[in-house]
């Protein structure tokens, strides 16, 4: 891998990472163009993601100090799903990474119900928004289960936990951020197994790459959650854009292909 590669591949992770695009999909699509597609490069896109929660860390730590143990607890329930069944089809999702065919139907699909979401889910409803304090045990594994959908390359993982947080009548801002948190042990635990399966093939010259990778991506990833919940925060309807746009890419890759 080249500078360039590092540097585009970091940018994209850190940039889509948090966005309801699906990182690894523009991950997939890019390294499918950038022609490095490779065992290593895989990996490489999975281990940059540890840039990506340090920025989460860097922006939000006053939610996690002092340690509120609901809080946690939260956040672990939400991660229970996600860790059950992504050991359970982890052999099966890796044999589906490479496919660009199943992003780009992920990246219509998911398009279409960001803007329906969007549509159809009023501003305002008869309920007080949820804040995340005000969510219960059973609501934070509902929304860990929707997760489960980015198993799926192309689907998003951030879009599928906002979606689910939206359709239990959460504030569009809190959605979102705990998209943010609940990232942190699912993002968490990816990196480690693929860190370890990794390591022993590891030379010099890829640690640099990773070093390289990780600081760019966390660099990206503050920019882009920044901007992300000051557009959520301001403006109305802002996902079903975010939906055009997936409807936009997905069906350029399929006419491509």
């Amino acid at each position: 891998m080249t500078f360039l590669d590092i540097f585009i591949l970091s940018l994209i992770e850190g940039l889509t990472e948090f966005l309801p695009v699906s990182s690894t999909g523009h991950l997939i699509i890019a390294s499918h163009a950038l022609n490095i597609e490779s065992s290593f490069t895989t990996q490489f896109n999975v281990i940059i993601q540890f840039g990506a929660i340090l920025a989460v860390l860097a922006l939000y730590w006053k939610k996690f100090l002092p340690i509120d143990y609901k809080f946690y607890l939260k956040i672990g329930i939400g991660f229970l799903p996600s860790a059950i069944i992504g050991l359970l089809v982890k052999d099966h999702i890796d044999q589906i990474l490479s496919s660009i065919t199943i992003v780009a139907w992920a990246l219509l699909i998911g398009g279409a119900v960001l803007i329906i979401i969007d549509r159809k889910l009023p501003e305002t409803s008869a309920h007080p928004k949820l804040h995340i304090q005000d969510l219960n045990y059973k609501s934070c594994l509902l929304i860990g289960l929707f997760q489960c959908l980015a198993f799926i390359p192309g689907v998003s993982r951030s879009a599928a936990t906002i979606i689910g947080g939206l359709l239990l009548n959460m504030d569009k801002r809190q959605a979102t951020e705990f998209s943010f948190f609940l990232a942190l042990p699912t993002l968490a635990g990816a990196t480690v197994l693929k860190t370890v399966k990794l390591y022993p093939t590891i030379e010099q010259s890829q640690i640099l790459s990773l070093a390289l990778g990780l600081a760019l991506s966390f660099v990206f990833a503050i920019l882009a959650i920044r901007s992300f919940v000051s557009l959520v925060s301001r403006q109305n309807g802002v996902f079903q854009w975010f939906g055009v746009y997936r409807i936009i890419l997905g069906s350029f890759i399929l006419i491509v292909l």
